[in-house]
């Protein structure tokens, strides 16, 4: 039987290749969500992922999920309403409020993974310029969003809301769009699910991943700026 690593505060992670099948991809247990060590994770293609009180759980599944920008599928129904300018768009500017707009109670789900310990952390990465936001409004109320983290020409998504229909799908358009102009290379999804494989999502094994993210976060995007036309029209 496989045995889980424990780690202690700023110690490495494991090499991915012992990482559980079951539970898919736990890799470790414990060390601390610190700037270096989520920034450390993430290069490698590692996430934290758990509920309190339970300890930092770290994760690398197989396969992975992941959207490149330029396979982002944008229906009829969505372009059409982008069209409308529907929405309004903006970056980082409200990203603690979009965390916890993610970490609201949702149908079918027991709790939420986003604890007060990890809004402190993605706001400590978003202040140092690493975690991003966009936010997409709706008559001048926040409807949807997404935050992640970006390094080189890679995003990890961490997780989107909706108030309004479509303001979700609204934000991965944007993020789709400004790593598009910025040279950009794909969007970590993490896990397989229906909803993103409908949006362009595919997946791939843990080791291709790897390598692509070892060439990826290396990349410096040309002008990733996260800026946005105001406007959901101008993302077609």
């Amino acid at each position: 039987m496989a045995l889980l690593s424990v780690l202690a505060p700023g110690e490495d992670f494991p090499p991915s290749c012992e990482a559980l099948d079951y539970p898919n991809g736990l890799l470790a247990a414990g060390g601390d969500l610190s700037p270096e060590t989520l920034l450390a994770a993430y290069r490698r293609g590692i996430f934290p992922w758990y509920q309190h009180p339970d300890p930092v759980l770290w994760w690398t599944p197989d396969p992975r999920s992941v959207l490149y920008p330029d396979e982002l599928h944008i229906s009829r129904s969505l372009a059409k309403r982008l069209r409308r300018n529907t929405f309004t768009l903006a970056t980082d500017t409200c990203f603690r409020e979009v965390m916890l707009a993610c970490a609201e109670p949702r149908p079918n789900q027991d709790g939420t993974w986003i604890g007060a310990d990890m809004v402190a952390a993605y706001s400590e990465l978003h202040r140092r310029g690493h975690a991003h936001s966009i936010e997409v409004y709706k008559g001048g109320e926040l409807a949807g969003g997404l935050y992640g983290i970006a390094i080189g020409g890679a995003f990890f998504g961490e997780s989107m809301f909706a108030r309004a229909s479509d303001a979700s799908k609204t934000a991965l358009v944007a993020l789709a769009w400004l790593l598009r102009r910025a040279g950009g290379g794909l969007i970590d999804c993490q896990v397989e699910s229906g909803h993103m494989n409908s949006l362009g999502a595919r997946t791939i094994s843990r080791l291709d991943f790897e390598r692509e993210l070892a060439h990826t976060v290396a990349v410096s995007p040309q002008s990733l700026n996260w800026r946005l036309p105001v406007s959901s029209g101008e993302l077609l």
